[in-house]
């Protein structure tokens, strides 16, 4: 079996001291998130992302003078606290795209951490390239324990201006140390989010997520991500694989 993740990235990766200070508010999480799915099922879910989002924004799509194949809207403003309360056709897009997922033999995976350390001691590369090696590990472990050792994965992420550094690192853990990911047929490819379906639907998921997240590090801080709670958390359970945001231990 050969399966292939789409990732982005939910939260922030800047430094966080609270949702009031000046500087340093902008959520209290940071990692990845997204899905894995057979190989052969990516085309066939392209497609029906596709034909999803062209029913929900035919207009906007009709007036843009982008082709509708390059045509994205953002995760993080299309699912905003207000337009789930509002809009049905919004709020039900993301149980339709889990169930999606999961008829095509994939799973939503996501792995975060909620941010403590003083902003003159974060390190932004540091966080991005130990939550995303993380997440590779994660992923590798799934494929070792759904399709045995024949199991391999492709994972496809945003771009990232850090790149190069990133990309040395993971090649390192796929052939070294202790625990090589041999799960892993290559290091990350980086893609243009507008020209790929797949990847703006990772980019859903990581909106979902990171709304979510806020909410179950510090939910009296970020009441109004409580409707995201109320519509997807056990629908998420339902669908996801080694999955979790942490600090001393996991939460959801």
């Amino acid at each position: 079996m050969i399966y292939v993740a789409y990732l982005d990235e939910f939260g922030h990766v800047g430094p966080y001291v609270a949702r009031s200070d000046s500087r340093h508010k902008t959520s209290p999480v940071f990692g990845f998130a997204g899905y894995i799915m057979p190989a052969d099922a990516v085309r066939g879910f392209g497609t029906w992302f596709f034909k999803r989002k062209a029913e929900l924004f035919t207009r906007p799509m009709a007036r843009s003078p982008k082709h509708p194949a390059t045509w994205e809207r953002k995760g993080s403003e299309l699912f905003r606290a207000a337009a789930v309360r509002s809009n049905r056709n919004v709020r039900n897009l993301p149980g339709r795209l889990f169930g999606e997922i999961s008829r095509v033999g994939g799973r939503v995976f996501y792995v975060g951490i909620q941010k403590t350390a003083n902003p003159a001691e974060h390190r932004v590369n540091g966080l991005y390239s130990g939550m995303l090696r993380e997440a590779i590990w994660r992923l590798d472990q799934f494929c070792a324990a759904e399709g045995g050792p024949r199991a391999k994965f492709l994972l496809a992420l945003d771009e990232y201006s850090g790149r190069e550094k990133l990309l040395t690192q993971v090649s390192r853990d796929m052939y070294g140390g202790e625990e090589p990911r041999r799960a892993l047929i290559e290091p990350p490819f980086h893609l243009e989010s507008h020209r790929y379906q797949t990847v703006q639907a990772a980019d859903w998921i990581a909106a979902l997520v990171g709304r979510l997240g806020a909410y179950w590090t510090e939910p009296t801080v970020w009441p109004e991500n409580e409707v995201f709670q109320r519509y997807y958390a056990a629908r998420l359970r339902a669908v996801r694989v080694r999955s979790g945001i942490r600090r001393e231990k996991a939460v959801e």
